[in-house]
């Protein structure tokens, strides 16, 4: 008896025997832990902090640390002339250097006010919806690892290869490109690239469907993204947000289709957004399942300007490109839909200088990345892990 009456916790008091079992409940208090998580932490994608506030496993708040991979781009950029900052611009989001190279080059050509060859812009968007495919695979299949599925993993770097085979072919590099040039790109495409590269989309359309099907279908892995990471429309549009992340809150907006450049609106193509059955529009499986759609979509694309593209004997790809450039004094913004969202360069030139005066990267995920405190507000601590993937971040274009 008098050892029953004695057991008491911290939590919780025991009545003696005999007696009606009551559990008394205090008045708990727990104090804010502080949780560092990076910037060594593999999940983060790179070299990222959260210093996160928590109360037990729930987070109260969790703050994004930047910088790490500060190398000042847009002070170099000011140091070099308008070509010479094309392999820095490469540099930035490492998994789609084509598109980084297609963003600038269209704010450079849209300050110049020069027309591009048709074929130019044909092979320009071939590329680059590759690379946008390429870089898909990087962010799905790392997503699934994050969560602890292996095969995906994979499924997701062999097919990976054979796109970074076709790019590498066509430029000499596998990363880092340098390919798409002001005016132009470095060379046409090698003979025989059509076959191969229809080759490959006919190999990869069943493959990609296997791949969402892996995953999806996955009870672990809609249970660890469903309803997890939640972001509103309306929450998502006031943060900025653009690509794959602001489709996945349910909002209908790619750049391909609203701004219109290049040869984009000659071509037959449907932006991608969740219709709810299988996910909650704006979790983070919403925002997965937009970029496993987008790669049957960039399929098409490719597909089609294959079939569309002008034939042209001794066609030269570097006949636009000027000489020195030289462009009238002004600024102008140009944008493009890259895999991670909008990349824009916001450009002044004097006049007088083959350098820039100010060139200002607008990045998609340093933007997508600063509704952090939103979106981990009342999760979990594990669920961290799946919401820093779904924003799929590159911390090359977030540092600059």
């Amino acid at each position: 008896m008098q050892e029953l009456e004695k057991a008491e916790y911290s939590s919780v008091r025991v009545t003696p025997k005999g007696e009606d079992r009551v559990i008394i409940e205090k008045d708990l208090s727990s104090e804010e832990m502080i949780l560092n998580m990076g910037p060594q932490h593999p999940s983060t994608h790179g070299v990222l902090r959260l210093e996160c506030k928590t109360d037990g496993e729930v987070v109260i708040e969790a703050e994004p640390y930047l910088g790490y991979l500060h190398r000042c781009f847009e002070k170099h950029a000011e140091m070099v002339d308008y070509p010479g900052v094309v392999p820095f611009v490469d540099r930035m989001d490492y998994l789609a250097s084509m598109n980084n190279d297609f963003a600038f080059c269209i704010a450079v050509e849209k300050l110049l006010d020069i027309e591009i060859p048709r074929r130019v812009e044909f092979i320009r968007v071939i590329v680059s919806e590759l690379n946008r495919i390429a870089s898909h695979l990087v962010a799905i299949g790392t997503y699934a690892i994050d969560l602890g599925a292996f095969t995906p993993f994979l499924f997701c770097f062999r097919d990976r290869e054979h796109i970074l085979n076709l790019l590498e072919w066509t430029s000499g590099a596998r990363m880092l490109y340098n390919y798409i040039l002001i005016g132009g790109v470095a060379y046409d495409l090698p003979q025989g690239f059509k076959k191969r590269t229809l080759e490959f989309v006919k190999y990869f359309r069943p493959k990609a469907l296997e791949l969402q099907k892996l995953l999806t279908e996955n009870e672990i892995f809609v249970k660890r993204t469903k309803g997890i990471g939640m972001m509103p429309a309306e929450v998502a549009i006031n943060y900025g947000w653009s690509g794959p992340m602001l489709r996945g809150s349910g909002v209908d907006w790619d750049l391909r289709k609203e701004d219109a450049y290049s040869i984009y609106p000659e071509l037959d193509f449907k932006v991608c957004v969740p219709d709810g059955k299988s996910s909650d529009i704006g979790d983070s499986l919403s925002r997965h399942l937009v970029r496993a759609m987008e790669m049957e979509q960039s399929l098409d694309i490719v597909e089609q300007c294959l079939e569309m593209m002008p034939e042209e004997e001794g066609f030269d790809p570097k006949a636009a490109i000027p000489k020195r450039i030289r462009p009238k004094a002004g600024e102008v913004y140009g944008r493009a839909e890259n895999p991670r969202g909008e990349l824009g360069f916001y450009i002044q030139s004097d006049g007088k200088s083959t350098k820039p005066l100010r060139c200002k990267a607008r990045s998609s995920c340093f933007v997508n990345l600063s509704a952090m405190k939103e979106l981990s507000l009342g999760q979990l601590i594990p669920d961290l892990v799946a919401i820093i993937g779904s924003i799929d971040i590159v911390l090359g274009e977030v540092d600059r």
